[in-house]
């Protein structure tokens, strides 16, 4: 079983494994399996990628993010220019409905507003946004509105889960009401509590997933 000192030990490892972070830049503390990340990154796109390789080692059951964002002298633009480059950045992108989305940039700090057929056009939207120099931080509001009529299968979510290499599927329960799926239950790792919810998204006709999936206590705390 992983100690917090351990865990913490394997973070930093990871954050200096990533050639596009500087890790001195990074705080990371540990407590009963929380991991907090702390200091300042020149790109809001480090600041995604030091949380997504954090949420992927084993033995971390959540992620505080507090990491702020500094640009560089040479990176600030006004917020016209930056409104500008990301309807640029989000209409080059032929899976997302760029026709759909209202952006909105305030001091660096941008919003996304309005509704797309599916989640992974609403994820690929912040993604383009998120890789975009200049940004302090991002809203996404966009909603969903599925053209999809179908009622939502609970055998289809279940046998996807099950389909997936690292996840044991009766350990996950799925319950579906209306256009909403609840996932309960327990994984081992954060990386398939964000895998479990991910395959929800997919089937069609959702609207909300509520993920309640709890990740096993793998370490010992002292």
């Amino acid at each position: 079983m992983k100690t917090d000192i351990l865990l913490q030990a394997n973070v930093q490892e990871a954050l200096n494994f990533e050639p596009s972070l500087t890790p001195a830049q990074i705080g990371v503390t540990v407590n009963d399996g929380v991991v907090t990340l702390t200091g300042e990154v020149d790109q809001f796109s480090k600041k995604t990628q030091a949380e997504k390789i954090v949420r992927r080692i084993k033995g971390v059951r959540a992620v505080v993010e507090k990491i702020q964002v500094e640009l560089n002298k040479s990176d600030f633009k006004s917020d016209s220019d930056l409104a500008h480059e990301l309807i640029k950045a989000l209409r080059w992108n032929y899976s997302v409905p760029d026709d759909k989305i209202k952006v909105t940039v305030e001091d660096g700090y941008v919003t996304l507003d309005g509704s797309v057929p599916w989640d992974y056009q609403r994820q690929l939207a912040r993604k383009e946004v998120a890789r975009v120099i200049g940004v302090k931080g991002i809203h996404n509001n966009l909603t969903l509105q599925s053209a999809s009529k179908d009622s939502l299968e609970k055998d289809a979510i279940e046998n996807a889960i099950a389909r997936h290499w690292s996840l044991e599927a009766d350990d996950i329960y799925v319950r579906v009401k209306d256009n909403t799926v609840t996932l309960t239950g327990e994984v081992q790792s954060l990386y398939q509590k964000d895998e479990a919810e991910r395959i929800a998204w997919q089937a069609p006709g959702v609207q909300s997933v509520n993920n309640f999936l709890t990740v096993e206590k793998q370490f010992v705390k002292y």
